[in-house]
């Protein structure tokens, strides 16, 4: 494996480059009064895109990254970046960690302390982890998959690759979104690997369901929701399901549009009732997400992961990981699915618990609290 250290260092022009092209934004009209029931509303971007461009700090950024080892490796002609931190425990459990969409290995720093030195944290020392975050390939400092068909599985052989190259036989993961879907297929390929699985995802991916099977009043009420929030919120999923390259024009071209579309999804799959979703994230935190997808230019990449979605091989009939599970339910309806649903493809869940509270990305919201929740399944996983 060539596997080589990694230091991001943002071009001056590059800056230069975003911000006269934020200076140079047409901004559109909008209906009064209509705040976020037409999408995102005007005066919030103004705000973000004033941020972006006078206050958000780009040296605290480049070093919030540097702060903990990145690496870059080639496996099977893909570089994978990814940031590898050892534990100062004892006996630690090496631990991959998978972000979702739209977003980046960059949520997930402030899970790093929590997980690999519990203890000043007020966390149970004897339970610690050697983390692996990568950025998934078609995201962030990862390679471009320029290939027709490139989707979840193909991208779980290469994560699986990796650990296999860092000398990690047997791991556990945490993920949710994307990052469940991928670590939910490679625990159903190879199971052998893992030493459990934790995710706050625990529909994705969606068990194989026979059309004569007798579903529970609590599933069916799920999948009814299910389809109710797709009509409602699934626009952008059947747009980069079926026409992603159309999108991709005025994503690449335009800050203002990628900040758009990114920020959106932050605000609905969290806390939809709040139009300030900065009372959850820092706008640093939300800006730098948005840098990365800008500076490395990955967001068509990451988009056509739902058009590739076609060409995946999801979980068919009786199809089943017997990897010891792990869920933590956070308040969003659509993710809440019950748990007889989830066994359906993972019969050994073990620990099961509801936050009542967080969203989407519940691990940038409430890190030392998914944090808690990953180490005591670890923790049960290990005195059990």
């Amino acid at each position: 494996m060539k596997l080589r250290p990694f230091s991001f260092q943002i071009e001056p022009a590059a800056i230069d480059d975003l911000y006269q092209r934020l200076d140079m934004t047409r901004w559109p009209d909008e209906i009064p009064g209509g705040r976020w029931d037409y999408g995102i509303p005007l005066d919030f971007m103004r705000e973000m895109m004033t941020y972006w461009r006078h206050e958000f700090d780009w040296g605290a950024f480049e070093r919030s990254m540097q702060a903990y080892p990145n690496y870059i490796t080639e496996i099977d002609g893909m570089d994978i970046h990814f940031i590898h931190v050892k534990s100062s425990g004892k006996n630690p459990i090496p631990l991959l960690i998978a972000h979702g969409w739209p977003s980046t290995f960059y949520e997930m720093l402030e899970l790093i302390p929590y997980l690999t030195n519990p203890g000043p944290s007020g966390g149970s020392a004897e339970v610690s982890f050697d983390l692996i975050i990568p950025s998934l390939p078609g995201h962030g400092f990862s390679g471009i998959p320029l290939r027709s068909g490139f989707e979840d599985r193909q991208a779980g052989e290469l994560l699986m690759k990796l650990m296999t190259e860092l000398g990690y036989e047997r791991f556990g993961a945490h993920g949710y979104d994307i990052g469940a879907s991928i670590l939910g297929l490679m625990c159903l390929d190879h199971p052998e690997r893992f030493i459990g699985y934790h995710t706050t995802s625990p529909g994705n991916p969606s068990p194989y369901v026979d059309p004569t099977s007798k579903l529970s009043d609590e599933e069916i009420a799920f999948l009814d929701y299910q389809k109710q929030w797709y009509r409602e919120e699934g626009g952008y999923a059947h747009i980069l399901g079926t026409r992603p390259q159309t999108a991709a024009y005025g994503l690449h071209d335009s800050p203002v549009a990628l900040a758009a579309f990114i920020l959106e999804k932050w605000h609905y799959w969290t806390s939809p009732d709040d139009d300030r979703v900065w009372r959850h994230f820092s706008k640093e935190l939300l800006i730098a997400n948005v840098s990365i997808y800008w500076l490395t230019q990955s967001i068509n990449a990451s988009n056509r992961y739902y058009y590739e979605g076609a060409h995946t091989r999801w979980p068919g009939p009786g199809e089943a990981s017997p990897v010891p599970h792990g869920v933590t339910l956070n308040a969003q309806r659509n993710e809440r699915p019950p748990r007889e649903y989830v066994e359906r493809l993972f019969p050994n869940v073990i620990y099961w618990e509801d936050m009542r509270s967080g969203g989407h990305f519940i691990a940038a919201e409430q890190p030392a609290s998914i944090a808690a929740q990953i180490a005591a399944f670890f923790k049960k996983l290990r005195n059990d």
